[in-house]
């Protein structure tokens, strides 16, 4: 028997927290990116790529579990996109997952787009709806068994976010044309403010992006880690009166992510084009200004 403060007892006392860090770490692992996919028992090595360097940066462009679910999501849309087209092409009415889908695009081009775009904002609706089906299918893709959330890696929540940020300034350069879209980063002061207003205009435009970035990331991420929390109290007590609760609270937690899944594909896409409508309509509101006075 070991005394407390004993060599024996601490030992075990470290033991056991070592278990119990191995524990997480192993469940941790699931919501993070690895060398190698995870099916039925057998871990499956992804091909591994000489890395480069540049301008002191490593680049490892190996292939991650998370690059092959982002290939997953994109295969899976244009399957999508392709069999619906053929079966819509074909019926007067749309029916089963057909109507499915062109429900979910009149909702982005009634609900998103035109509220925040405008009429004018119809153009840009295969890029919109390319992102709000992507960014819905990875999220998805995270609830499925042996599955990944590849939004729930900042690296791939950054790339969407560097084109939204193209698009964004695109939208707002081909509506006010580069004088205007260059005259609204002064604010519109006096030039002697120029100096303090043009840098916070620049920072402004950034934040917009990083904003969508940090904000699917975070909440894909988030969901994933509650359930590994409560997934883990039942490895910790190793009770079967504790693993009902948690388990019950599981279930009901991965209906919400479905919830969460579909809203954060809206939310990306709602966000997306109302950023775009403010630069387009900046000219506008300007022009209307100037008629005003």
């Amino acid at each position: 028997m070991a005394f407390i403060g004993s060599p024996a007892a601490s030992d075990t006392l470290h033991a056991a927290h070592g278990a119990k860090e191995d524990l997480f770490a192993s469940l941790l692992h699931h919501v993070q990116d690895s060398h190698y996919l995870e099916l039925f028992g057998m871990k499956i090595e992804l091909p591994h790529l000489p890395s480069f360097v540049v301008g002191g940066i490593t680049f490892d462009m190996s292939i991650t579990k998370h690059v092959v679910f982002l290939w997953v999501a994109a295969t899976l849309l244009i399957l999508m996109a392709v069999i619906v087209a053929r079966k819509n092409a074909r019926r007067d009415v749309p029916h089963g997952f057909g109507n499915l889908v062109e429900l979910m695009i009149l909702f982005v081009r009634d609900e998103i787009i035109m509220p925040n775009m405008g009429p004018a904002g119809v153009k840009y609706l295969p890029y919109l709806l390319t992102t709000f089906f992507y960014i819905l299918l990875m999220n998805l893709l995270g609830l499925i068994p042996y599955g990944a959330s590849a939004t729930g890696n900042v690296n791939v929540t950054a790339g969407l976010a560097i084109i939204a940020f193209v698009m964004i300034q695109a939208a707002a350069v081909r509506a006010q044309g580069w004088k205007h879209y260059l005259a609204h980063l002064t604010g519109g002061v006096h030039w002697i403010l120029w100096p303090i207003m043009i840098p916070i205009e620049i920072l402004g435009l950034f934040t917009k992006p990083f904003a969508l970035c940090i904000r699917l990331f975070a909440n894909m991420t988030g969901g994933h880690i509650v359930l590994v929390s409560l997934i883990g109290l039942i490895f910790i007590f190793k009770s079967y009166f504790i693993a009902i609760a948690p388990a019950g609270f599981v279930v009901a937690i991965n209906f919400l992510e479905l919830f969460v899944a579909v809203l954060q594909a809206y939310i990306f896409t709602m966000l997306t084009s109302l950023f775009m409508g403010l630069g387009m309509q900046a000219e506008g509101h300007e022009a209307a200004e100037g008629h005003g006075h």
